[in-house]
């Protein structure tokens, strides 16, 4: 059986595998039943070797997999997700508190509402379970609690606000052990736009697979998995966006969930996986999910309103109302529980949209819905709760943990199969390795993306060509002090201004970043310090290009020495801009917000330079904001390079008068004045006498505070500052917690 199409899988969406290459073909296949095991990703991999290659018929090698009919097999080790009287409320925050709700027949007063308390209840009491090889969906209207039941499972709720309790083979889960064995996918599908789908699950797999797999076996997994999703003929074909055509939304979405199963979790958590898809797209989705749960995951997932052919895959369901558990069970017992409540559904009607609609008539009436509640709670407690395992016969976590990577899931690069967390690392690789992987796909991004810093790159010739022409070649008069004065303060501040053109860089990283360390796909020290690496080469061009373009240009001093020491305030500048930029970014989560913020304090960054005002005329109390200015450094350091030589004479004789309205006598009488000056102070000055030194013009414009050698590495030392916060709000700001 040959699959096509891009988004075709029909025919092929209830094969467990669609083999590990390019066009896996199965020479026979018999239709699995309901409950069949397919194989975990490993073992799927120790088949490979096991394959064979044929042509077809246009002379392409094509890689054939046997696959035996699947039979039936329960786990020795099974796993089980039970949770038990789940209770979560938030703090309601309306904008005019005064102002009370108002019960109206349209817009009936919220049960969930304690109006004593000014809470609204997310969860009440809610119980149930999950289990290996099963797909439990979670199914309610809009606001009913779905999207925070799975929240509350995959430890997305802080303990101090979450009552109730969550366990795996009764053992309550720690979060550290949660993120290892488990996975969870967001609702927006979160990906490089302009990587492709292979490129995407391969980098997934360089962060969550070990070291110890090698790089051909990574790449066998990274080709299992594309079958398994039914992406082969979409594999090199980029994620894209708005901008760039890409894969459709159904294989985006299928990208996701592989991104995030790569190392074969025993948990996947789903945030309504088939939100924004066609009926087509969605089953397609929730095929492959089954998939998933089939080779030994346990899989849980909020969904809006299933489709009949969805609903007849799903395991077993939990319908909510307001926080409260209306239905649970499996989908085929859902017509004879509303058939025993007195409502039975309709033969002709949908069976989810029936019961939306006759919970959602219950809702619009005040004590309808808990009939409806306790009816299911009764019916639970008749039933016996662990079907298919007797008291005290559940395996222990250790052991399921243990029998579960014998077969080949939850890929950690742990050599035990021990499930102590002391044996099951919490990062797949060292934290080198996570900056090598963070690093090229950066790269790869910034091959495929050169706008960002072709602009920053741009916007720094275009400056320094304006700033070479207007300063050309500076003499060493009066005049020419002031103008070399106005060129440092507008070269270092447009150092900085240009640094802001980084603000959207992390910021469309953001929610990748976030969902890639929830989980633990690496540590957020390794993305910092990659990043900082990664922005120096960057940092180098735009430095080399702005100092090349106009120290010359405009006939500053010092030679090769002074270009050298002009460069590397340069790039001391670019480096404290830059890393103040990125640490706003993580600060700031809006583009314009971000811009307008950072566009403000440079500004008061250059107000307090000591340009405008120099150090010695600023009030006592906003000296602290001098020193605390980014631009003073830099610009101070280039004073000092420029007039450190105390030889250089840049006032001499008649000179003296070209700031005065003297200017404009001639020189004749100019030199009477200088004789008159010289008979009264007692000195013989001289049409070449030397009357301002380079140290006289540090002292007048009042940076002389630091020496230039100083301020140099106090600009790197602010740089590391500001990348130092960075992380720390990355720490703070990223724990994806709901409070």
């Amino acid at each position: 059986m040959s699959i096509s199409g891009a988004d075709s899988m029909s025919s092929a969406s209830d094969l467990p595998f669609l083999g590990p290459r390019q066009v896996m073909e199965l020479q026979e296949y018999s239709r699995k039943p309901k409950r069949s095991l397919s194989p975990t990703l490993g073992e799927l991999l120790r088949r490979v070797g096991d394959s064979h290659s044929i042509s077809n018929t246009n002379g392409e090698i094509n890689h054939v997999l046997e696959i035996e009919d699947p039979i039936w097999v329960p786990s020795s080790y099974p796993f089980v997700l039970s949770f038990h009287n789940l209770y979560y409320s938030v703090k309601i925050r309306r904008k005019f508190p005064f102002i009370r709700k108002i019960n109206t027949p349209d817009d009936p007063l919220d049960e969930s509402i304690d109006p004593i308390t000014n809470t609204k209840i997310l969860l009440n009491n809610i119980s149930g379970e999950a289990r290996e090889g099963e797909i439990l969906a979670v199914l309610g209207a809009s606001g009913s609690g779905k999207s925070t039941l799975i929240d509350a499972l995959a430890d997305r709720i802080s303990k101090e606000s979450l009552k109730g309790t969550v366990t795996l083979n009764g053992t309550v889960l720690e979060s550290k052990l949660l993120k290892v064995i488990s996975a969870y996918v967001m609702q927006d599908d979160l990906l490089f736009p302009m990587l492709t789908v292979e490129e995407t699950l391969m980098f997934s797999a360089e962060f969550r697979l070990p070291r110890s797999l090698s790089k051909s076996r990574k790449k066998a997994r990274v080709e299992a998995l594309v079958d398994q999703l039914g992406l082969r003929n979409a594999a090199k074909t980029v994620i894209g966006d708005e901008g760039h055509r890409g894969v459709s939304g159904g294989e985006r979405r299928r990208v996701s969930i592989g991104t995030d199963i790569i190392h074969d979790p025993i948990l996947l958590f789903l945030d309504e996986p088939t939100s924004g898809l066609d009926s087509t797209s969605a089953y397609m989705v929730v095929k492959v999910l089954q998939r998933i749960a089939r080779s030994g995951s346990i899989v849980l997932m909020s969904i809006h309103q299933p489709s009949y052919r969805i609903l007849r895959v799903l395991d077993r369901m939990i319908f909510l109302s307001r926080g409260q558990t209306v239905f649970s069970g499996s989908p085929s017992s859902l017509p004879q529980f509303f058939a025993d409540f007195g409502h039975p559904i309709p033969a002709n009607e949908d069976r989810t949209e029936f019961v939306l609609d006759f919970v959602r008539e219950l809702e619009g009436s005040p004590g309808a819905t808990k009939a409806l509640v306790d009816f299911n709670r009764s019916r639970q407690t008749k039933e016996k709760r662990f079907q298919g395992f007797r008291n005290g016969s559940m395996p222990s976590l250790k052991d399921a943990i243990s029998s579960s990577i014998s077969k080949g899931k939850l890929v950690t690069g742990s050599t035990s199969t021990d499930a102590n967390l002391s044996s099951v690392p919490r990062f797949a690789n060292p934290f080198w390795i996570e900056m090598i992987v963070i690093a090229k796909r950066s790269i790869l991004n910034s091959i495929r993306s050169p706008e960002l810093f072709g602009v920053r790159l741009g916007a720094v010739i275009v400056t320094g060509i304006i700033l070479a022409t207007i300063f050309w070649k500076l003499d060493t008069s009066p005049k020419g002090v002031q103008e070399r004065i106005g060129f440092f303060a507008f070269a270092m501040s447009t150092t900085f201004y240009t640094c802001a053109e980084a603000i959207p860089v992390f910021l469309m990283q953001r929610y990748i970043f976030m969902r890639e360390t929830a989980y633990n796909a690496y540590r957020r020290s390794s993305y910092v310090l990659s990043q900082s690496l990664l922005s120096i080469p960057s940092i180098l061009i735009l430095s080399s290009a702005f100092a090349a373009i106009t120290f010359f240009a405009v006939g500053l001093g010092g030679g090769i020495s002074g270009f050298l020491f002009f460069f590397m305030f340069m790039v001391a500048s670019f480096w404290a801009g830059s890393s103040f930029v990125t640490f706003l970014s993580g600060v700031i989560y809006n583009v314009m917000v971000g811009y307008t913020v950072v566009v403000a304090i440079l500004a008061y960054f250059v107000l307090f330079s000591g340009f405008f005002i120099s150090r010695d005329r600023i009030p006592p109390y906003w000296l602290w904001f001098h020193y605390l200015s980014l631009v003073k450094y830099p610009y101070q350091g280039v004073l000092q390079n420029e007039f450190e030589d105390p030889n250089k004479c840049f006032v001499k004789g008649i000179q003296v008068f070209d700031g005065s309205p003297l200017k404009a006598v001639p020189d004749s009488l100019k030199l009477k004045l200088l004789k008159s000056m010289s008979q009264t102070l007692h000195m013989n000055i001289t049409s070449s006498t030397c009357l301002t030194t380079g140290t006289d013009i540090l002292k007048q414009t009042g940076v002389s505070d630091i020496d230039k050698w100083h301020s140099f590495w106090v600009t790197i030392a602010l740089g590391f500052f500001f990348r130092v916060l960075f992380y720390f709000a990355l720490l703070v700001g990223s724990k994806n917690k709901r409070r």
